[in-house]
């Protein structure tokens, strides 16, 4: 028989959202994981708020939410409020009853920001790796380093003169059809960091992947990431001057923990005289790609490449493209959607944390035996 399409609505619902969400949810062994790093953490969000005032956005609240953001691909907080209203699976995994009213987005930001005066990110990035190493799924002796460009939120029509005098337009000049979005011509104009920055976001700089390719406003991501399971240990944001992932990579070698000699895995980028000779100050054996085309040869020589360890690191050093894929596409980082190298950074850290937590859950999953 038929059903009739007919709704009455139910003046109460006696069903909660953690029973709604399945029990072999994806989200559940990552909720486990979250909550016991926002757990360690909540020392130092007491810090961070006064004692007295109006409550605002628990901490623990506004990172799941932010979390989510990232897992689910969401395009922006206004957005992501919008889902928070509706999606029961959201509102179980932020900690939200069904009853409970939504962030306004502006407030959402603003509270966000405290965050990142707080360094949360790398504390909460450090935490989840300490999580990992408890379960033996990241190692401390063979990691591998690379950098990639993050397109940053500037048009090239803001990438304007440094000089006051040549931003004032000529007088013979006729004014501009659309203030908004004036017509620009770029022909026949040298433009360089040197001599232009940009009007939107003056710590992206004019970079380019190579020979042929164009050039855009960005920054440089880099990445250090352990070769056992592929998780990520460290990260940087820079501002794209051609030698920040050598220079970031070298910042983040120093964090590794422990004295013992470890060795790193790079591209043909990393293969200078400069960054090998720093490696090996630091009891880091450069497993880099030989660069046999530069100029006066190769920085590393046979008695490293002649290493059954070498071969290793040169199969290993390339999941780190994974980490990069994941973060461009599911995180929503190829075109970045912040400004400024400090808010950059938070947001790519945080990235980096989400993408380790759900390799940690599929690492999870492959470790438990089949029923």
């Amino acid at each position: 028989m038929r059903g009739d399409d007919q709704r009455q609505d139910a003046m109460f619902s006696y069903i909660s959202a953690e029973r709604r969400v399945r029990p072999n949810h994806p989200l559940r062994p990552i909720r486990a994981v979250v909550d016991r790093v926002l757990e360690e953490l909540s020392p130092r969000f007491s810090r961070l708020y006064a004692k007295v005032g109006r409550p605002s956005i628990a901490p623990e609240k506004l990172l799941r939410a932010l979390l989510l953001q990232v897992l689910y691909t969401v395009r922006s907080e206004r957005l992501l409020m919008e889902q928070l209203d509706y999606n029961i699976l959201f509102r179980w995994f932020v900690g939200l009853n069904l009853d409970d009213a939504v962030w306004v987005p502006t407030v959402f930001t603003k509270n966000r920001d405290r965050l990142l005066e707080g360094e949360v990110a790398k504390e909460f990035l450090a935490r989840v790796v300490q999580q990992a190493r408890a379960q033996g799924w990241a190692g401390d002796e063979h990691f591998t380093v690379d950098g990639t460009l993050l397109e940053a939120w500037a048009g090239a029509k803001s990438f304007q003169p440094k000089d006051t005098q040549d931003k004032k337009e000529k007088p013979d000049a006729p004014p501009p059809e659309d203030s908004g979005n004036p017509t620009v011509d770029f022909h026949g104009e040298r433009r360089s960091n040197a001599t232009h920055e940009s009007q939107s976001d003056p710590d992206a700089l004019l970079a380019r992947k190579g020979q042929g390719k164009e050039a855009k406003l960005s920054y440089c991501g880099n990445l250090l990431v352990e070769n056992r399971h592929g998780l990520i240990v460290d990260s940087r944001v820079w501002e794209a001057t051609g030698t920040a992932e050598r220079h970031a990579a070298l910042d983040m070698l120093q964090g590794i923990p422990g004295v013992g000699r470890v060795t790193v895995g790079g591209d043909k980028g990393f293969d200078t005289a400069e960054f090998v000779r720093e490696c090996r100050n630091l009891r880091v054996t450069p497993h880099v790609a030989q660069n046999l085309r530069r100029k006066g040869g190769s920085a590393i020589d046979g008695r490293t490449t002649r290493s059954s360890g070498y071969g290793v690191s040169q199969k290993k050093r390339k999941r780190i493209e994974e980490c990069f894929g994941w973060l461009k596409t599911i995180a929503l980082l190829r075109k970045l959607r912040h400004r400024g190298t400090l808010k950059v950074d938070w947001i790519f850290t945080f990235a980096c944390a989400a993408y380790n937590l759900v390799r940690m859950r599929n690492l999870s999953a492959a470790t438990v035996p089949a029923q």
